[in-house]
């Protein structure tokens, strides 16, 4: 295998476990329930709804009887190539949706203790260019998903502090295609499971005047599964068995929320994401360990602000948010294959009331990414810093639609 191929299969693996097409910092997803997304996600200081179980599990002790929460947030981005410089060609990102699902459900065992199951896709996504573009050989189609599975308990200690917890249940796969090298394409595939927690607390100075805070573990998943390469070459293609480590990072929410009026509130979060557990990515080749791959990412730990209100007007609520997302990606590590970016979020959304047992939430997110200029990132032929490999430069653009939907039921 000469230098130039293992290059470029090194940096295909990093798209085929982290390429996802630029909507979150990093591949995180954080719409979970359309009522707190139409809100720029501020809400773990009030937390009503059954997506308490993702925002701070304490505000599950304020919830008085059962419920359910279903949804799902229909995602569909969009992003541009122009490069590789000198030339200035523009490449398209193929359409995609994506429809990742929220499902919560919460049970009162008495005036104090609820128990609550909640399942959601907090990272996730994928990315397909044609099938001919100038990259084909760094990425043709990524598709990475998660599921975390979460058991919750929460106990109101008083009329003003109530405390939770759960445990973190968490899949993962991801599948890539794209071409190794002219004429001989490769299909990855792998999956993974994991553990980790998340505890919070709410505390109710007042009626009017909530606060806040929450945390979820990192989780570590120690993926497994195969590399398959069509047609195999014998002695230059790794086929078979493949493995690969990710740390999914831990994150922590900080919110205070005011009531101005019966009808008026507003909520301000600090979201921490804690990314620096993302320090590199080691892929290892069962059948040639010679052909393992690692490479220096260095994430830096970063933040999310998040603001939102609601206004209640009968049988409806208006709301609106905005959020700044501040990307995790140093400038030395931004390549072609993930060109993250800070992004601001623009929301909106209403809810209706049906009657005094059901109600329905729809949301509306648009993200705009900074625009982001992908410069030459070094590799050696195992992917770490040395020979320069600069044949990507160019400039992304990248933008978001989102649209979210849950019905909820009370009993």
């Amino acid at each position: 295998m000469n230098t130039t191929s293992q290059r470029l299969l090194t940096i295909a693996l990093m798209v085929f476990m982290f390429s996802v097409g630029a909507l979150a910092g990093g591949f995180q997803l954080n719409e979970h329930g359309a009522r707190a997304m139409a809100q720029g996600g501020a809400w773990a200081a009030r937390a009503y709804d059954g997506s308490a179980i993702f925002f701070n599990p304490a505000g599950l002790g304020f919830q008085k009887g059962n419920s359910v929460y279903l949804g799902s947030t229909i995602i569909m981005p969009k992003s541009t190539f122009f490069g590789p410089l000198p030339s200035v060609n523009e490449t398209k990102m193929v359409d995609q949706v994506f429809p990742p699902i929220n499902l919560y459900g919460t049970y009162a065992v008495n005036d104090k203790l609820v128990l609550g199951l909640g399942v959601n896709n907090p990272f996730g996504l994928g990315t397909e260019w044609p099938e001919t573009w100038v990259g084909n050989q760094l990425s043709v189609k990524v598709d990475l998903q998660s599921f975390f599975i979460t058991p919750t308990m929460a106990y109101q200690i008083s009329d003003q502090l109530s405390v939770g917890g759960g445990v973190n249940i968490v899949t993962g796969a991801v599948t890539l295609s794209r071409y190794y090298i002219p004429g001989v394409k490769v299909a990855l595939d792998l999956s993974a499971i994991g553990y980790g927690f998340n505890i919070g607390a709410l505390y109710k100075f007042t009626p009017e005047l909530s606060l806040g805070a929450s945390y979820r573990s990192s989780v570590k998943l120690d993926a497994t599964g195969t590399a398959k390469f069509t047609p195999d070459i014998p002695g230059q293609t790794p086929s078979g068995d493949a493995a690969a480590a990710l740390e999914l990072p831990s994150t922590a929410f900080v919110g205070l929320a005011y009531k101005v009026m019966e009808n008026l509130e507003f909520e301000a979060d600090y979201q921490y994401v804690g990314w620096s557990s993302y320090k590199e990515l080691l892929i290892e080749f069962k059948k040639d360990a010679s052909k393992n791959s690692r490479n220096p990412k260095d994430y830096e730990n970063t933040y999310i602000l998040r603001f939102g209100g609601e206004y209640t007007m009968n049988e409806f609520q208006l709301r609106a948010g905005y959020l700044f997302d501040n990307s995790p990606v140093t400038t030395k590590h931004v390549d072609p294959m993930l060109p993250d970016a800070n992004r601001n979020g623009f929301n909106f959304g209403l809810g209706y009331k049906i009657n005094e047992q059901m109600h329905f939430d729809v949301s509306y997110l648009y993200l705009k990414f900074d625009q982001i200029n992908a410069v030459g990132t070094d590799f050696d032929n195992n992917g770490n810093p040395g020979q320069t490999f600069g044949d990507f430069d160019g400039t992304y653009n990248a933008s978001a639609n989102l649209f979210g939907f849950n019905f909820g039921y009370t009993f």
